[in-house]
């Protein structure tokens, strides 16, 4: 960067060539630096690798009950029906998996007047029960009156009226 006058064949120094020279670094820089990112922000984010052992499945509780571990592992049936959870204590709990499947409008507009069907089932066998059984009643009521026809009826008569008793002569 300094004009050695040793190094200058003619010995005049001439500040403009180290002008020159130190701008033309300076616009080297500054293409470098525009050149380069900006380096992302350090972020810590530990992505811990599965363990071969991740899924294990058993075919009985017995099966899973052998096993040893550490912590709270999974086992699952082959079907995928029933799931065992093992502690380091040794506690088993088993639970049974269900798939759930996702249901549209459409499938749930058919579920809907399904159940709307069935309603209208049950109402209209309480009403045909509802019928036989006024039906029966009235078979049972007219043979009642069909039976009564035949009986005297007694006549019952006021107690609070006293008789007065007339005589025949005159």
């Amino acid at each position: 960067m300094y004009n050695n006058l040793y190094n200058n064949p003619f010995g005049i120094y001439n500040p403009q060539a180290d002008i020159e020279k130190i701008n033309a670094q300076i616009n080297d820089l500054e293409k470098r630096k525009s050149q380069i990112q900006q380096p992302a922000p350090i972020t810590q984010n530990f992505q811990l690798a599965p363990s071969r052992d991740f899924v294990r499945y058993a075919n009985s509780l017995e099966d899973v009950q052998r096993e040893y571990v550490i912590g709270d592992t999974p086992f699952f049936s082959k079907d995928m029906s029933v799931v065992w959870i093992k502690n380091a204590k040794g506690e088993i709990k088993t639970f049974e998996l269900t798939e759930i499947i996702p249901k549209d409008d459409k499938d749930l507009q058919i579920e809907f007047l399904n159940e709307r069907v069935k309603q209208l089932e049950e109402m209209v066998n309480n009403e045909q029960h509802n019928t036989n059984v006024v039906t029966k009643q009235n078979a049972t009521d007219t043979t009642r009156d069909d039976n009564s026809i035949g009986e005297t009826i007694e006549e019952t008569k006021p107690s609070s009226i006293s008789k007065v008793s007339t005589s025949k002569k005159r």
